[in-house]
């Protein structure tokens, strides 16, 4: 197949989104497609689209070049278009376009209806769900609707009072994060006043709407569930703190346990707890489900990732990987369930 792997960005992720997007189009190149690897916003206006899907393709050239736009960003992004040069014309030319895209304008939706409109096929969910599960206000009403747990939690906009901890509605130890966030990019615990007017002075500076959250204090764990199936749990314990950017890109920072060490009592009952976010927010193809679980073993859904991290040591291959499907398979799978 003639796969374009769009990768990069202008997001707080776009580091990740290339290494994301690096070892997708390598394991699907050694299955035998013709995948490209495409910065979704720098784009290439030197390939010829006819011949971008050659068989002597240089992945490590195009990551080389993809990376040389990192300090020219600041001066791009006044451009008023999104897709780079010839990133329509190559989505269009290839059977699928795999989205190895994180962060905003990636996965809250927007590039998915674009490419709606224009006929482009591509992984993962639609613009719809996709919107609902990056808004982290509107996953919690959903969640509340269709009686999913989730931590209690307010939203507070840049615009209105900044009231105490204490009289937020949620109290202290809590959770400061940014609404439209991902790969827990300001996200602060914080435990006393002093530390909760700072998380929000930091966390604004991210985003105008924050999501101020109860503070759950034990376990956890991650689900991925691909079309319909729910996947191997996995436990992350940092090392140190809590599950932030440094914990989940730093290696070594974090033990991960796949299958997780739970009862099978407990290890069905997250999974169904998934299943029910996955379907509360009309996810589709795959997602991967966040939860927590307290001292009491009560569970609670944080959120959903709908292009979840995609690199062999990533928590959704190795889900795959403990029921014995390898990461280039996995690719794949993505692909058939999309398609």
């Amino acid at each position: 197949m003639k796969i374009v792997v769009l990768a990069g960005g202008i997001s707080t992720e776009r580091e990740v989104s290339i290494v994301s997007g690096t070892k997708v189009c390598e394991a699907l190149r050694s299955k035998g497609h013709q995948a490209i690897l495409v910065d979704v916003y720098c784009g290439d206006e030197n390939t010829a689209v006819e011949n971008a899907f050659a068989d002597d393709y240089d992945l490590e050239a195009a990551v080389a070049r993809i990376q040389s736009f990192n300090e020219k960003l600041d001066t791009m992004s006044g451009r008023r278009e999104f897709f780079g040069p010839k990133v329509l014309e190559l989505c269009r030319a290839a059977d699928i376009v795999f989205l190895a895209l994180h962060g905003e304008n990636g996965e809250n939706g927007k590039v998915q209806a674009a490419f709606d409109l224009l006929g482009i096929r591509y992984t993962g969910s639609g613009y719809l769900s996709s919107a609902l599960a990056m808004d982290k206000e509107l996953s919690k009403q959903m969640f509340r609707e269709f009686h999913v747990p989730t931590p209690a939690g307010i939203v507070l906009r840049r615009d209105e009072e900044r009231k105490p901890a204490a009289n937020n509605g949620v109290g202290l130890p809590c959770v400061v994060k940014p609404s439209c966030g991902g790969s827990s990019v300001g996200v602060f615990i914080a435990h006393t006043e002093e530390e909760y007017q700072k998380a929000l002075e930091d966390a604004f500076m991210y985003e105008d709407v924050l999501i101020i959250e109860q503070y759950i204090k034990g376990r956890e764990f991650s689900i991925g569930v691909v079309d319909g199936v729910v996947y191997p749990v996995i436990e992350i314990a940092p090392i140190q703190g809590f599950y932030d950017y440094n914990n989940k890109y730093q290696a070594g920072s974090t033990i991960e346990t796949c299958p997780a060490e739970l009862s099978r009592e407990l290890t069905e009952k997250m999974q169904a707890c998934a299943l029910q976010a996955y379907e509360a927010l009309r996810l589709e193809s795959y997602g991967r489900i966040d939860v927590m679980m307290d001292e009491e073993n009560q569970m609670y859904c944080l959120e959903a990732n709908t292009l979840p991290g995609m690199t062999p040591t990533s928590l959704l291959p190795q889900e795959a990987a403990a029921m014995g499907m390898d990461f280039p398979s996995l690719c794949e799978k993505l692909i058939q369930v999309s398609l």
